[in-house]
């Protein structure tokens, strides 16, 4: 066994301090670290234990009328927060879509940002191509069963997909994640926060070394009424989606002021559908409308040899989980 030393963060400070060792892995809920670590995937010679630091687990309203989630608060907290499930219910249904209520207690907002790929071929070392975890050793799943992997975004490196229902939900609700590091505080828009593969698939995210996620921040809630979280899943619990749709919509009588779509399951990153948002703003919610949106959705879909049928199943998703969406009276129950 290889020595790991630990060390337990009193502040923010501290812990990036901690961080400037190379190998030095931060931990929270460790619900995804611990795994790689027992399989031999991950390999970090000093854990840096953050869940003592003070102003990290708290949800606070922000000025603006958003709402700031810290990166320390466990899932079934923030999915359970009268304020999330009142005014960002599409988040409170996408975090309790995730994994199961056990892991939930454990699991933290920001190590959900940070999970990485459920794919067979990275998280099994018997496999020794895997650009993910040693890179320019090839891609063995390319070549292997493909149904649970990427239709958009991929690479020729790489056609993982990014396991996370949260940031499904939070790539819909246009979030911002807050971040402290060695120069600095800054702020990621949701968006840009998760990498494609290209030829870096084992950078997941745009984060930079010794960096450390502090919050998520909400914007105000223009979509507490009409949300849904679609996940389609082999069985019905503990499983991760073959597609999910995270929906939202802005209604006036039956006309769309304005839609966010982002599908799971799909892609290396939450996969943001902007053309199908602009093709629906300002038109009926009919099925015609619908269909023609999720067909532009998947439009730039490349399948891999056992996965074409996500292409439908994706689209049929994103008209079932509008037409839901339409349909929510608002908030949570």
């Amino acid at each position: 066994m290889e020595a790991i030393s630990y060390e337990r963060a009193s502040d923010v400070a501290g812990a990036i301090r901690s961080a400037q060792q190379p190998g030095t892995a931060f931990i929270g809920g460790g619900t995804n670290l611990l795994d790689l670590m027992k399989g031999g995937v991950a390999r970090p010679v000093r854990l840096v234990d953050i869940t003592h630091i003070r102003g990290l687990d708290s949800v606070d309203a922000l000025p603006n009328g958003g709402l700031r989630i810290g990166a320390l608060v466990r899932n079934s907290d923030a999915a359970n927060h009268a304020t999330v499930r009142s005014r960002y219910p599409l988040l409170t249904q996408a975090l309790l879509a995730g994994a199961s209520a056990q892991l939930r207690n454990m699991a933290t907002v920001g190590g959900n940002l940070m999970q990485r790929t459920r794919c067979n071929y990275f998280y099994d070392p018997a496999f020794a191509r895997c650009n993910k975890r040693e890179p320019g050793s090839g891609c063995a799943a390319i070549d292997g069963h493909t149904r649970m992997h990427a239709i958009l975004g991929a690479s020729p490196q790489c056609i993982a997909v990014n396991p996370s229902d949260m940031s499904v939900a939070l790539a819909a609700l246009d979030a911002v994640v807050r971040v402290n590091g060695p120069h600095g505080e800054r702020t990621i828009a949701f968006g840009d926060f998760h990498r494609l593969p290209g030829d870096r698939p084992d950078l997941d995210t745009t984060l930079r070394p010794g960096e450390l996620i502090t919050s998520v921040d909400l914007p105000p809630p223009l979509y507490s009424d009409h949300a849904y979280y679609l996940k389609v899943r082999d069985r019905a619990s503990y499983a991760f989606a073959l597609v999910s749709v995270a929906a939202a919509l802005q209604m006036d009588r039956g006309t769309i002021r304005s839609a966010r779509i982002a599908l799971g399951g799909v892609a290396h990153r939450p996969w943001r559908a902007n053309e199908a948002e602009q093709m629906l703003a300002g038109h009926a919610l009919n099925d015609a409308n619908l269909q023609a949106a999720a067909a532009a959705a998947l439009r730039d879909a490349r399948p891999q040899r056992d996965n074409a049928f996500k292409i439908q199943l994706a689209q049929r998703s994103i008209v079932r989980a509008l037409k839901e969406a339409a349909q929510q009276p608002g908030g949570v129950a």
